[in-house]
């Protein structure tokens, strides 16, 4: 069982994430991240995520994140088009196929459901 906790997420130390050089549209994004839960049988994750500027692309789980810094606009392919900035909540769905154009350093904190 995991006690509960808290974590200071705007100078939260992350750790180097690989991102597959197909999904890279523009610059040279720099993905760092830290998983502080996960479920027991691995089906829910919670964590902070951060990315460079760059544009690039993803295919998305179900996500609700929390940007705390940094901004993007995520382009959901047949769907709208988010624009996001500190303090903004954006929900997206399994299997939305994204571009992600980030503007600015980006740090969210998010939810995941698998």
């Amino acid at each position: 069982m995991t006690h509960s906790f808290v974590v200071h997420i705007p100078d939260a130390a992350l750790e180097p994430e690989a991102l597959d050089p197909a999904q890279i549209v523009s610059g040279t994004p720099e993905v760092t991240g830290k998983v502080v839960w996960e479920s027991e049988d691995g089906r829910q994750v919670r964590g902070i995520w951060q990315i460079t500027p760059s544009v690039v692309t993803d295919t998305e789980a179900d996500e609700v994140f929390v940007v705390v810094s940094g901004s993007a606009t995520i382009e959901i392919e047949g769907g709208p088009t988010l624009h996001v900035g500190p303090g903004d909540m954006a929900v997206l769905h399994e299997g939305d196929r994204t571009t992600w154009t980030v503007h600015e350093t980006l740090r969210k904190v998010y939810a995941i459901g698998l």
